[in-house]
């Protein structure tokens, strides 16, 4: 082989292996572009967004929480083929039953947002990961579909997509073969920040029960952190130390 022949393959070869290099790029690229911010404004650690959901003004016989997610992010409806057990719940709601007294309680599940999710823990891609501001999301440009996730996760809050899916909702890209789960509707979140409010709690307003309170954990005069201040709060399955970021009232 000519020397000029062996100068263009190593060309060539360090072409190739500058690009193989750059191709892990786009996998942190995408993950900023999942974060949701302008390069300019990014996400910080200053605020810690959560929510407080008040179970004694939860109706049991209501779902708007849950239909307003859904036409917000765009899941369940286009699922048409899916099995029941299939489609994608975002968020449901749960009728609980105290063993001990009769007391029943019916309140939204939803991820939880963990401080420290295990669902991130075990996910080998880091598509599943948790923003600076507590906000639990899922890269579906890197997940590779293995629900290790959903295993980890002690809230049954994710859905695996079984099928190709049409009419989705620009607020939340989705895909055949990946994992999702509540965002807190983090596109509000980024364009309205401490003004957001979540679809669910929108819906939930405009019924008149008005359970659910959103805001920054990290705030102390924030209204999220002057009604658990004043009334306190649970989180569900405390004793894993997750910390979540969703709170409970009236369980």
């Amino acid at each position: 082989m000519s020397k000029d022949v062996n100068a263009t393959r190593r060309k060539f070869l360090g072409q190739a292996a500058a690009l193989t290099g750059l191709s892990v790029a786009p996998g942190v690229f995408l993950v900023d572009l999942a974060h949701g911010k302008p390069a300019d404004e990014p996400v910080s650690a200053k605020n810690r967004w959560g929510m407080l959901i008040d179970t004694n003004k939860c109706a049991k016989d209501c779902n708007a929480c849950v239909t307003a997610c859904q036409q917000e992010n765009g899941w369940g409806s286009n699922e048409v083929n899916s099995r029941p057990d299939q489609q994608a719940q975002w968020i449901r709601k749960v009728n609980l039953k105290h063993k001990a007294t009769g007391a029943t309680y019916s309140l939204p599940m939803l991820c939880q947002h963990c401080e420290t999710p295990p669902c991130a823990d075990v996910c080998p891609t880091g598509a599943s990961f948790r923003r600076a501001d507590g906000i639990v999301l899922v890269d579906k440009h890197i997940c590779i579909g293995c629900r290790y996730c959903m295993m980890a996760c002690p809230y049954k809050a994710r859905s695996f997509i079984h099928e190709v899916l049409q009419d989705q909702s620009v607020n939340a890209p989705r895909g055949k073969g990946t994992v999702e789960s509540c965002t807190l509707c983090v596109h509000r979140v980024d364009r309205d920040g401490e003004n957001a409010v979540p679809a669910c709690a929108e819906a939930c307003n405009e019924e008149g029960h008005a359970a659910f309170v959103f805001g920054d954990l990290n705030d102390p005069d924030s209204r999220l952190s002057q009604t658990l201040k004043k009334f306190g709060s649970r989180q569900i399955r405390a004793d894993l130390g997750l910390n979540p970021g969703i709170h409970y009232k009236g369980i």
